[in-house]
């Protein structure tokens, strides 16, 4: 149906001027890491809280208060669970994949590539991006935790590389 009547909407406006500033308010004080570079992790929290929005927007059954308490949850588990990352490595390893090497010394890490779907020419696109012109330049590539490709230059195995899985 295209128009029911305008108390909906009124609703829909009204939730909508009180939710946006809250969430602002809410992610301004959870802390740099809710809106960092997202890893997996990251990236289930956004879709949670993107979520509970718009039900609590679109869905007329939930009230404010009741999408307030479900947005304060999902930030401060998303808090406790960051902070116990930082703090215990078993936590750390559960929620976050670990940095692979898909690129050292001259070789390709052709199984790696194979098990995180990456191949050559994404390699190659993040040397160009990295401002180099050829793989004869490169130390290593790296897919980080958040999906990204480091390029690691220079002759040297730096201790950045020390925790890196093969």
């Amino acid at each position: 149906m295209f128009f029911e009547d305008w108390e909906g909407i009124i609703r829909v406006v009204i939730i909508s001027l009180c939710i946006y500033p809250l969430l602002i308010f809410m992610l301004r004080i959870s802390g740099k890491r809710t809106l960092s570079k997202m890893n997996m992790f990251d990236f289930i929290i956004t879709i949670a809280l993107g979520s509970t929005v718009a039900t609590i927007l679109l869905n007329e059954e939930v009230t404010y208060a009741e999408g307030v308490a479900a947005l304060a949850m999902l930030i401060i588990l998303q808090f406790i669970v960051t902070s116990l990352s930082v703090r215990v490595s078993a936590v750390n390893r559960m929620i976050k994949a670990e940095p692979r090497l898909l690129y050292y010394d001259g070789n390709f890490n052709i199984e790696a590539m194979k098990k995180e779907r990456i191949n050559k020419d994404e390699i190659k696109q993040a040397v160009r991006t990295n401002g180099q012109p050829s793989l004869h330049h490169v130390k290593a590539v790296v897919l980080e935790t958040d999906g990204s490709l480091s390029v690691i230059q220079g002759e040297e195995e730096g201790e950045a590389l020390k925790d890196v899985k093969k």
